[in-house]
């Protein structure tokens, strides 16, 4: 007659046994695909990501097949929990295509990154100096295979910015 504690051992190492012999393969997770161009602003007067900020991210000369009005598209999207916009949603009415879209069409493509930060200052009971940021760069026809990243280090009274990875 087994004891108490070796019928318990005897279960266990059956349930080891039956583990190892029947392997569950690791779930992978399909990565969700970035948008060309991203953006992440961290908050260093707190220390932290800044969460809840609206971004408008604007092709200033986009293609006159595009639009009638070829003056600019919009985009808009909002910082998530960790400072970042990581998708895109179109804003402008005369045109309905995605930012991927429109980044892959022939040539240099003039964007500009508007985040609102009167309106996240202000929430925290903060005066800003600046009500908003606004970051311009230009996309290169040749170099529309690569990532663009826009980070942003924000504080009331000043913010840095730097092409990222």
């Amino acid at each position: 007659m087994p004891t108490s504690s070796s019928s318990q051992a005897a279960q266990r190492l059956e349930a080891v046994s039956a583990h190892l012999s029947s392997p569950t393969p690791p779930k992978m997770s399909t990565p969700e695909k970035k948008p060309p161009i991203t953006c992440h602003v961290l908050d260093t007067s707190a220390g932290r990501p800044a969460a809840s900020i609206p971004v408008t991210l604007t092709l200033h000369n986009p293609p006159s097949t595009l639009s009638p009005n070829p003056s600019a598209l919009t985009f808009s999207g909002t910082t998530n929990a960790d400072g970042r916009v990581t998708s895109w949603t179109s804003s402008s009415s005369f045109s309905a295509d995605s930012l991927e879209a429109v980044f892959k069409r022939a040539g240099d493509q003039k964007y500009s990154l508007t985040f609102d930060t009167e309106s996240y200052f202000g929430e925290k009971g903060v005066k800003t100096f600046f009500p908003e940021v606004e970051v311009k760069f230009v996309v290169r026809d040749e170099a529309k295979g690569e990532h663009y990243h826009v980070p942003v280090l924000l504080s009331p009274f000043g913010y840095t910015t730097y092409r990222g990875s």
